[in-house]
């Protein structure tokens, strides 16, 4: 099993799970972040890390997500890892808990 980054990630891109992931299974994209499954090694210590409650593990992603699965291991083969926290977007906390994100995701 591994962890998943879901929608609420998008526009908020906190990054404090990054920084405390013991792997390098963090990828960072222009507004989202992702997570390797490969990488991944089932430790969860992301999740109560998450400001946005954006992280599951895998077995546990709401049935309306469950194609970020998928969305994770796509994208994390093509952005950087990230290992540290960086300051989240200036309105992150604006775009917490709003539904509908999914067509504001950007791939590059």
């Amino acid at each position: 099993m591994t962890y998943v980054v879901t929608e609420n990630c998008i526009q908020c891109k906190y990054t404090d799970c990054a920084e405390v992931c013991p792997v390098e299974c963090f990828h960072e994209g222009p507004n989202f972040l992702a997570i390797d499954p490969v990488e991944c090694i089932d430790c969860a210590a992301c999740v109560p890390e998450c400001p946005a409650d954006a992280i599951f593990a895998e077995d546990d992603v709401p049935e309306d997500q469950r194609d970020f699965t998928a969305l994770n291991a796509e994208l994390s083969k093509h952005w950087p890892v990230i290992l540290r926290k960086k300051a989240a977007p200036a309105d992150a906390d604006e775009w917490n808990g709003k539904p509908g994100k999914r067509p504001l995701l950007r791939r590059s």
